[in-house]
């Protein structure tokens, strides 16, 4: 986050923290609680945003949910630096498998404020969703946290795109060179 955007007093700081952590909380209760559904990416989104926009490396969150689409747990799965992480899909798919999921929202942000997806993201996004539909695991989207609201795979349609061999889409960055047999797929800012 630029320190112009801070307010200058340490009181006020403080506060804003306070006030931020409040959010974040109810939050994560609206989502947590039975009824309400994470089928729309705005609460999901307004949570990642909290949680992930103002850190200034690049972090991967995935959101678990269960059949109603109500959240199961939230996990913080990768870190890596102001560049990018190495996310691997075989560590999302045994989280899921560990609590059950039905489907899954995963999250990463891009330290430099900039959502713009990459070539490497598309590819995780597909990648990811490949494996999750492997063990009957939907997912629900791909968020990129940054300035702004966050950039959804989802609303742009490449989701619905990408399962089952489809076209993929117009607006999706040429594929990038992957070494033989390469496990990990990393994102970038």
């Amino acid at each position: 986050m630029a320190t112009s955007n801070l307010p200058a007093d340490p009181a006020a700081r403080i506060r804003e923290d306070r006030a931020i952590g409040r959010a974040v909380r109810i939050l994560e209760r609206r989502l947590r609680t039975p009824g309400p559904q994470v089928c729309d990416v705005a609460d999901a989104g307004a949570l990642l945003r909290l949680d992930l926009a103002a850190e200034d490396r690049e972090h991967f969150v995935a959101l678990f949910l269960d059949g109603r689409h109500c959240l199961i747990a939230s996990e913080r799965l990768f870190s890596g630096s102001i560049a990018g992480a190495q996310v691997s899909p075989r560590v999302v798919l045994r989280r899921a498998l560990h609590h059950n999921a039905a489907a899954v929202i995963v999250a990463h942000n891009h330290p430099s404020g900039n959502r713009a997806p990459s070539a490497m993201d598309y590819d995780l996004t597909e990648a990811l969703q490949t494996a999750l539909a492997l063990i009957d695991v939907r997912l629900m989207d791909h968020l990129i946290v940054g300035r702004g609201e966050p950039f959804s795979f989802a609303r742009t349609g490449f989701l619905s795109r990408t399962g089952g061999g489809a076209a993929q889409p117009e607006h999706k960055p040429a594929p990038t060179k992957a070494k033989p047999r390469q496990r990990r797929a990393e994102v970038a800012a």
